[in-house]
C-alpha cells in the first residue's frame, strides 16, 4: 500500500482538527485506510473502509497490539465509484463521515491528544485530493 499523504503537527492533531479525503474507489481490493499516530509512533486511531464486507472498522495499535476493533454497518461508499471520507475530532472522540454520512464514532483511548502529532493516508486507489485543516489553517495535496 503507498502512502498518499502525511502530515506532521507537533502542538497534536486532536481536537479540532479535520481530515478530508476525495477519492475513486478503482480496485477490489481493500487497499485504503487512515492513521493517526502519536510522538511514539503508535496508531491511536486506524479507519480502514472494507469493501469486500461493506464495513468500516475502527481500532488503535498501542504498546505492540491492537485493541478491541470496532465495526460499523453505515457503509455508503460504492466500488468503482469516487468517495469522499471525513474524519474529524473532538475532546472525547474520532468522527467519521463518508459520502457525508455518520459512520461511527471512536471514543479516544490515547492521551494526552496534544501527543497525537501525524496522520497519515495508505492507499492503493486513486486520491483526488486530501486536506488536513484547523481553524482556517490548512495543509494539502491535490492531483494525484
Amino acid at each position: 500500500m503507498a502512502l498518499q499523504f502525511e502530515a506532521f503537527h507537533a502542538g497534536g492533531l486532536a481536537p479540532g482538527w479535520n481530515l478530508l479525503v476525495q477519492g475513486h474507489s478503482d480496485s477490489g481490493e481493500d487497499r485504503f485506510e487512515i492513521n493517526f499516530l502519536s510522538e511514539t509512533g503508535d496508531i491511536v486511531f486506524h479507519i480502514k473502509p472494507r469493501f469486500s464486507s461493506a464495513t468500516m472498522v475502527a481500532n488503535a495499535f498501542q504498546g505492540g497490539r491492537w485493541g478491541q476493533e470496532e465495526a460499523s454497518s453505515v457503509f455508503p461508499l460504492v466500488l468503482g465509484e469516487p468517495f469522499e471520507m471525513e474524519v474529524s475530532s473532538d475532546a472525547e472522540h474520532f468522527h467519521v463521515h463518508a459520502q457525508e454520512h455518520k459512520v461511527l464514532q471512536f471514543a479516544h483511548r490515547h492521551r494526552p491528544l496534544a501527543a497525537i502529532t501525524r496522520v497519515q493516508v495508505l492507499s492503493d486507489h486513486r486520491l483526488a485530493q486530501v486536506e488536513l485543516a484547523r481553524k482556517g489553517l490548512s495543509w494539502g495535496a491535490g492531483g494525484y
